[in-house]
């Protein structure tokens, strides 16, 4: 008698959409995780021998450099990806994730080896930059090869709402372990719980993501062997104007994020004290929230295009971040939450919920991988990465007040929009031209 297997389920739109909805909300919740801790407790613990501010500021630059790692980590995964397949890259990002976040977990403090402690802690928040700067790329184009031509921005989507589920699950754990213990045992043990989980979560994870095939369109292609041998370079060659557009299209979107998300923890702290809970409260919510509200954009923007819906949240952007810090400065935790609400599910969702099919549908498939995660980790590092830092040292500069912080991100809304303006919309055109042979 001889054992049988039973066969791998399909992979159809929907399992991939699923796969890279929950791949991506475990490597969103190990980087998020860092970020918010980074507001919460790293500076305390790595950095206690600099005054508060320098600390604070020290933090956020190891926050920073894990976005420097991410284009190293595109051009990489961007290479493999588009020459032995997106399943690959995805499952070695998620992997390699959650190994340095766990690290992260049991990692000493400066009062424990000194200098060594953060030393460790950047080299880790790098590892976790270069895997994120696969991740995002092989998702998003994973999930659109997979999704029919008009449902691009809907199935691209769970790719986007990992950010969303990363983030609750991220905030929503640290917050949960808070409430649980006391100050002095969050800072001493506590804090290290959620990063230690991240070694089940990737499991999970991968369980998902073996059971994945690469898109027909992709297998083909290599089957045929027309992978391009260097596929950074001809991207760069072939498509630069794609990658700068594409740059540009980030810049606002995670900048705005990042603002509301991460400094915005700290901002709280800062106007109302350390034992303010609203802050979080509104990362919370705002997170749930997008889980309804990113899929929602995307869906519009298949009806209407990719580009409508951007330039109502690059437009406003600038808006939004001015009512949070207005309702930070009132005071009040039920306007920090609604102004929140605004700038990131009303505004920054109708960018984020798009953008996986419209960087994906820019770049032809030979060059995908590289093209769409050139684009969207480049501008990562050059807004997200940054934001913080900038804002914190723009709020030193203001003497307290926040309002050169909203006039530097007033800049990267004009860039966006520009970039807007001017990127081919692919979803237009295929429209008109199904359209076209219906008739």
């Amino acid at each position: 008698m001889t054992a049988t297997t039973s066969p791998t389920p399909p992979t159809t739109p929907r399992r991939v959409a699923l796969a890279s909805a929950v791949g991506t909300a475990i490597e969103w919740y190990d980087f998020y995780l860092y970020a918010t801790a980074t507001a919460l407790v790293f500076n305390t613990l790595f950095f206690p021998s600099i005054s508060p501010t320098a600390g604070t500021l020290a933090a956020f630059a190891t926050y920073a450099a894990g976005f420097g790692a991410r284009p190293i980590g595109a051009i990489v995964a961007g290479h493999i990806g588009d020459r032995v397949g997106r399943k690959a890259v995805l499952v070695g990002a998620l992997v390699l994730m959650g190994s340095a976040t766990t690290l992260i977990g049991v990692l000493p403090g400066y009062a424990s080896i000194g200098a060594l402690a953060p030393t460790l802690l950047v080299v880790l928040r790098l590892l976790q930059g270069f895997a994120v700067g696969g991740e995002w790329g092989g998702a998003a184009v994973l999930s659109t090869e997979h999704a029919p031509p008009r449902r691009r921005g809907w199935f691209g989507s769970f790719t986007q709402i990992g950010s969303p589920a990363g983030m609750l699950l991220a905030t929503g754990s640290l917050s949960l372990v808070r409430a649980l213990t006391t100050s002095e045992s969050f800072l001493a043990w506590g804090w290290r719980i959620p990063f230690l989980a991240s070694a089940l979560l990737v499991a999970v994870g991968l369980v998902i993501r073996l059971r994945l095939e690469d898109a027909p369109e992709f297998v083909a292609l290599r089957e045929k062997n027309e992978v391009v041998r260097m596929p950074v370079v001809e991207v760069l060659r072939t498509a630069p104007r794609e990658v700068l557009l594409t740059t540009g299209l980030r810049l606002s979107q995670i900048g705005l994020y990042t603002l509301i998300t991460t400094y915005g923890l700290t901002y709280v702290a800062q106007k109302l004290g350390k034992a303010s809970s609203a802050g979080l409260l509104a990362v919370v919510v705002v997170s749930a929230i997008g889980l309804a509200t990113t899929p929602l954009w995307a869906l519009l923007s298949d009806r209407v295009g990719r580009r409508r819906p951007y330039l109502f949240g690059s437009i406003g952007g600038t808006v939004g971040l001015a009512l949070f810090f207005l309702a930070v400065d009132a005071g009040s935790t039920l306007l920090i939450v609604l102004a929140a609400v605004i700038a990131v599910n009303l505004l920054h969702d109708s960018m984020y919920g798009p953008q996986a099919a419209w960087f994906a549908e820019v770049f032809d498939v030979r060059v995908r991988y590289s093209g769409a995660s050139l684009g969207y980790q480049i501008g990562s590092v050059l807004s997200g990465g940054f934001a913080p830092l900038a804002a914190a040292a723009l709020l030193v500069a203001g003497g307290g007040s926040p309002w050169w912080i909203v006039v530097a991100f007033a800049g990267l809304s004009v860039l966006t929009t520009t970039a807007a303006l001017l990127a081919p919309d692919p979803s237009r055109r295929e429209e008109r031209t199904l359209q076209t042979a219906a008739t």
